[in-house]
Parts: C-alpha cells; structure tokens; sequence
C-alpha cells in the first residue's frame, strides 16, 4: 500500500471550539464512569475493580463487545467491565461533553477521525510505554499503527491502539449484470456504464445508490480522487489542498450528476444505514459503502446474488482511495485506574478477541495474526480489501485527521452544501473552492504552530 501524507509533524494542538453549556449539563446528569475533565491526570489504579467501557458504534456492535467482555471477566475476574453503547452518530458530542463537563470513562472507542479533537482537549492518555512493554508490540499493522500516530495531533505518540480498517467497497448485484450482460465494475468507465444501463425509473430500478446524507463527504472524495488520479491531499508546499484540483472538479460534476438520474430522489438524505436497507430491499445495482456492512447484504441477498470489490481504477488502470479510517481503543487520561483500562485493550487486540471482532464485522483485523484466520478466506470483500492494500495495487490519499477541525468542516459545515451539488443548487467548483479554502485555512494554522 502506498501511502501519500503531507504535513508538519511536531509540535502543538488547537483547542476546538468550547461544547454547549446545555449539552454539558445534559450528559453530565446521566454520565457514566469517572468525574474527570480535559486536564485530570487520573491514577494508575490497582488494576482490580470496575472499569467503564464506551463502545462508539453501539448497537451494531454491541453483542460481540459484550462476548468480548465476558471472556476477558473470565479471564481477569478482580476486573468487571461496565460496557455502555453509544450510536457512532453521537459518540463525538458525547465525549466532547464530557471532557467538558465531567464524566468520561476509563476506556472507549477512539477511531482516527475524531483523535486529533480528543487529543487536542488533552483528553487521552499517551500508550508509548505501555505498548511498548506489552505482548502486542510486533503484532499489530504497521500501516495501522502509522496512521493512529499520524492522526493523534502532530507529536506523533500512540493515543488510540489500532483495532481494525474499515475499507471503502463497491458492491454490485451480479444477478443483475448478468442478466443486462455486463462487465464487472472494476473501472470507473465500466461503473458509470452499468448504472446507466440497469437504471428503469419506470420500475423503481436504478444502477446506484448516492449517499447524499450523514456522511456524503467521504464517499464523495473517494469517487473523485478515484477518477482523477490524484495522489495527495496537499500539493508539493504542504499549504494548499489538492480538493478544488480541476481534474477533481470534473469528476465531482460527472459524480453528482448521477443524482436522480440513475438514483433514487430518497438518496439526497440517506445516510449510511438507510442506503444499505434500500440497496438490500430493492433493486439497485451498486452502492458504495465499507465493509461493515457485508453481513448485513448476506442476510439480506445471499451471497450468490452480489459481490463487494475494492474500488474502480481510474487513469492508467490505478486505484486510488482515501484513507478509511482505522478504528482503536484508548484509555482517557481522568481514568482512575489505567492500569485496569490498559489491560482491557490488551486483551481485546489480542489475536483471538481482535480476530472475533473483526469476522463480527467484517473489517480487516490490526492483529497480524488475526489476518491470517480462517474467516478472511470466506468473507471476499474483506479478503479482496486487504489483498488491495497490501499488494501495492492501491495508492491511499491520507485525509488529514490530524486538523481538529477536519470533522466539523467535512461533516456539518460541507454536507449541506453537497446536498445543493446534487440538487444543482450550487456548482461543483464552488462545492470544493468552499472546502478548500476552509482546508487551507485550517492547514496554515496547524503549520505555524507545528512548525
């Protein structure tokens, strides 16, 4: 896997702006866990007693956590495990609250998208040492490892211990392309060919599902940077975004010109779970999502009748994708015993845990051992996404997680705006010099104090 990231790389962080008194107030009253804010150092513990975990995909992920948590009781039995699932939606305001406010756990979910925010508010506890003393240094993907430090806030320390990858994927209805007689979507030419053609508005069918909604930015640099074959986030100064590139500018008209055209009008707000329940109830032939969410097309579909395959080449036969992020455990530095928290993670990236987890989900396991089982032979999707990222076929654009504000200017200050993209409200050129200029602007500030 390549892997193409410029930025500074030393220095300090920016604190994001204050959380709203009301919300503070409001997770404060039902918080579980410590009492500690931004700043508490905590203890070390005695190692024994009880620990609360925040899981940051609860519900979807709540029932392997909690066999996870079972075995590691057994396992430790001076060590209980208060396990709370919080709806990934809702995990960043949750624990900005609570850093905020009081009332932060002792261990959580922390995946590299929302590491810099945590980190910059002095949140999370550094684990250099104590991974370094542990039996999974030398066990884990040094790739997902890179990318946690990379995204922790410029000091390049290990605040969130790698779990898994989640990569982007194309599924397609074979029984569908069989049936219209067409090739498998493997170029991007052959994608934009199949959903013109399996599209019949008359009957409800369409060729793909454009996620327009909760999560629109990702999917849409993927689908651009993928077609125009750009390998950098940032040009050769390390100041200016690639984002507004003209080369991406065209493939983000020619992207949301699919929009209603070839998609279902209900697209321009699906965010993730409603497209997946669409594509799995209906007769779409292809939706671009992760590989969360294998399981669920099995269930629903079978797995004769659909394929998930990593993403389409562009120019020259590459592929080329934007970095998904790798989810991780940390241990939030208010915990009043650590050393109970520490042990947790431990167990849960072991290679048996981690490998359970990951088959649950369908992600590709940080364990190295983990990858090797079994199951990744049997779930293709998952087999194809780390063959792709390990055999050097793929070239990765590195999002900068890094900014504090990377998540509130690609969610909540561009997702509207795209929503006019699609509706032809707003250009696509004025979609992407909006988001660069806040990019440039947030990467000059990160640059003059990390310089």
């Amino acid at each position: 896997m390549k892997i193409n990231n410029r930025r500074s790389s030393t220095g300090g962080r920016r604190m994001p702006t204050a959380v709203a008194l009301s919300a503070v107030l409001a997770l404060t009253a039902t918080a579980c866990g410590d009492s500690g804010t931004s700043g508490d150092t905590g203890n070390e513990g005695s190692g024994t007693g009880e620990i609360v975990f925040w899981d940051n995909n609860g519900g979807v992920r709540t029932d392997i956590w909690k066999k996870i948590i079972t075995d590691f009781e057994k396992a430790n039995p001076d060590i209980k495990v208060k396990y709370v699932g919080i709806p990934s939606t809702d995990y960043q305001s949750k624990v900005d609250t609570a850093i905020q406010g009081g009332g932060l756990p002792d261990v959580g979910g922390v995946g590299a998208a929302m590491l810099a925010g945590f980190a910059a508010q002095d949140a999370l506890e550094p684990l250099d040492d104590r991974f370094g003393k542990s039996s999974l240094n030398g066990k884990l993907n040094e790739n997902m490892l890179t990318s946690m430090k990379a995204a922790g806030g410029g000091d390049e320390k290990l605040y969130s211990v790698p779990t898994s990858a989640n990569n982007g994927v194309l599924y397609y209805r074979t029984d569908l392309f069989d049936k219209a007689g067409l090739d498998e979507p493997v170029t991007w030419d052959k994608f934009y060919e199949a959903a013109e053609k399996l599209t019949n508005t008359g009957k409800n069918e369409f060729g793909y599902t454009i996620r327009g909604g909760a999560g629109s930015i990702a999917q849409a640099l993927d689908a651009m940077y993928g077609q125009s074959g750009i390998t950098s986030f940032w040009d050769s100064s390390g100041e200016k975004t690639t984002v507004n590139d003209p080369k991406n500018v065209e493939a983000l008209e020619k992207y949301a010109a699919l929009y209603k055209k070839v998609t279902p009008a209900a697209d321009l707000n699906n965010d993730f779970t409603k497209m997946v329940a669409q594509w799995d109830s209906g007769t779409i032939g292809m939706l671009n999502h992760n590989l969360g969410s294998y399981q669920d097309h099995v269930k629903a579909l079978g797995v004769d009748k659909f394929r998930g395959i990593p993403q389409p080449t562009g120019p020259g036969d590459k592929r080329v994708q934007v970095s998904n992020p790798v989810d991780g455990l940390s241990v939030f530095k208010s915990s009043e015993n650590k050393e109970a928290a520490w042990k947790f993670i431990e167990f849960a990236v072991s290679h048996e845990s981690n490998s359970k987890w990951n088959e649950s989900a369908g992600a590709i396991p940080s364990h190295t051992e983990a990858a090797k089982d079994a199951w990744i032979s049997k779930a293709e999707p998952t087999k194809l996404a780390a063959e792709a990222l390990n055999d050097g076929s793929t070239t990765i654009v590195q999002l900068p997680y890094y900014l504090p504000d990377w998540n509130a200017v690609s969610k909540a200050d561009n997702e509207p705006n795209f929503q006019k993209v699609l509706n032809g409200d707003m250009s696509a050129k004025e979609f992407l010099d909006t988001l660069a200029g806040q990019l440039n602007e947030a990467q000059t500030e990160w640059n003059s104090r990390n310089g």
